[in-house]
């Protein structure tokens, strides 16, 4: 009965809808108005805007590092096996190498914004 309502008022509205669709006045399209809309930026301007390589490498270290912590996420469920200890050692070698890896982009200055 429920399902059987809902389709009939369900028909109604996209009948009613394709109705008023018919009445309302037709838009003319011009070059403008199938331009792509770009948030407030100027349509007929160049779309290659230059991007800085910064944003770029952050972006990629902050991928790499990600992954590295979704490494440490079954850590809890890893320390009630037999060997705690196992997983306590893969547990330290990841976070050395996150460590490391962090303390190399520093010293290379991919973390640094002024140049």
């Amino acid at each position: 009965m429920n399902l059987m309502i809902m389709l009939i008022v369900t028909a109604l509205i996209s009948t009613l809808l394709m109705l008023i669709s018919f009445w309302l006045p037709q838009t003319l399209p011009d070059a403008e108005k199938l331009s792509p809309y770009e948030c407030g930026f100027d349509p007929l301007g160049s779309a290659r805007l230059p991007f800085s390589i910064r944003f770029f490498l952050v972006a990629i270290l902050f991928l790499l590092f990600d992954l590295e912590i979704a490494l440490l996420l079954p850590t809890p469920w890893a320390i009630n096996f037999l060997q705690p200890t196992t997983t306590i050692t893969w547990t330290s070698t990841i976070i050395i190498l996150l460590t490391t890896g962090l303390i190399y982009e520093w010293m290379q200055g991919g973390l640094d914004w002024a140049e």
